[in-house]
């Protein structure tokens, strides 16, 4: 998929060339809401293809219904509020019905065609004809996946790199090491899946900026049977909640840096960087690592390769810094930056 990611990201890249020389040299550009349609858009050409244009109207539906249950209001925090017809609700029930029968439509129009594009659909359609599934848990489990890659593939990626951006406009002196390292690496082609693997500096940047603003900074895991942790006993059935910044800032474990910008922390990788590597789970750990990791890692790195080497950037006086939790972390008041050509 990278030459898709490519492609998005150039089309992205030449916008912003235009909108700076119409505004005399440097743009004060709102980089969240252009970068999460970037992000939509590749996200839904690798899930659907030719039919991606379907995708993305319904991502921007799931993203209505992102913003219905992510709703922080005293009510919504009642058990019993979620079962009573509240216009919320209704809402949600109505949207949720709306994505179902809108994917099916694309799943039952890629069987009637016969097509097998080379996709994550069609990957997620093979892995229900090869399960012990019944037909309504073949309907579940394809509706359940696409919604599962647009929260692991759209937001999170989109994200990730807005906050790289910001921490890179606030330490000029990692974009310059960053732009150089790409233009030793790349030269004068564009970045491609060979590349990728030796953009050593990037890398350090990227894992630095998760460790600070953790996509999804809170993982959940239920207790199947009753457990020893550490000095407590878990009975079957709770759930343990993991706030990843206070292990991904603890100075105990990271040094006395810890709540300060260092990506020379990750220079000889993961299992250096700190006392305790396990801790760092931007993407999870162990058997629950993200499947989705090396398609999010290829994206944000193209599309910072290609943005970096074009533009240097320095937050803009409009910006307000105010990362919320939604489903994920993201600047609730947007992202501005300066940018300009470099």
């Amino acid at each position: 998929m990278t030459s898709t990611m490519v492609e998005s990201s150039t089309i992205l890249v030449n916008s912003w060339i235009h909108r700076i020389q119409s505004e005399g040299g440097v743009a004060d550009i709102e980089i969240y809401e252009d970068i999460r349609r970037l992000s939509g858009e590749i996200i839904s050409r690798a899930c659907f293809g030719s039919n991606y244009s379907k995708g993305e109207e319904i991502f921007s539906k799931l993203r209505a219904l992102q913003a219905l249950v992510s709703d922080k209001s005293l009510l919504s925090a009642i058990p019993v509020m979620r079962c009573l017809p509240t216009k919320r609700n209704r809402k949600i029930q109505s949207l949720g019905k709306e994505i179902r029968e809108m994917l099916l439509k694309i799943v039952n129009d890629r069987l009637t065609d016969h097509t097998a594009e080379a996709d994550l659909l069609q990957m997620i359609l093979e892995g229900a004809k090869n399960g012990d599934l019944d037909n309504n848990e073949i309907d579940n489990f394809i509706v359940d996946n696409c919604k599962n890659i647009y929260l692991a593939g759209y937001e999170t990626s989109s994200t990730s790199a807005v906050w790289t951006l910001m921490l890179l406009a606030l330490n000029p002196e990692w974009q310059t090491r960053v732009r150089a390292e790409i233009s030793e690496v790349c030269g004068k082609q564009l970045p491609n899946a060979a590349i990728l693997p030796k953009m050593k500096t990037l890398t350090m940047v990227i894992n630095e900026s998760m460790r600070l603003y953790p996509t999804a900074p809170i993982i959940t895991r239920e207790a199947l049977q009753e457990m020893k942790f550490g000095g407590l006993t878990i009975p079957k059935g709770v759930t343990i909640w993991t706030f990843l910044p206070m292990l991904h800032q603890d100075p105990e474990i990271w040094g006395p840096d810890a709540n300060k910008f260092n990506p020379e922390r990750f220079a000889n990788g993961v299992t250096a960087a700190c006392k305790l590597p396990q801790v760092f789970m931007p993407f999870g750990f162990g058997p629950r690592l993200c499947l989705g990791m090396p398609f999010a890692l290829a994206e944000l790195k193209i599309l910072l390769t290609l943005l970096i080497s074009n533009f240097s950037f320095s937050i803009s006086p409009t910006y307000q810094h105010s990362p919320v939790f939604t489903l994920v972390l993201e600047p609730e008041q947007g992202m501005n930056l300066l940018v300009k050509r470099v």
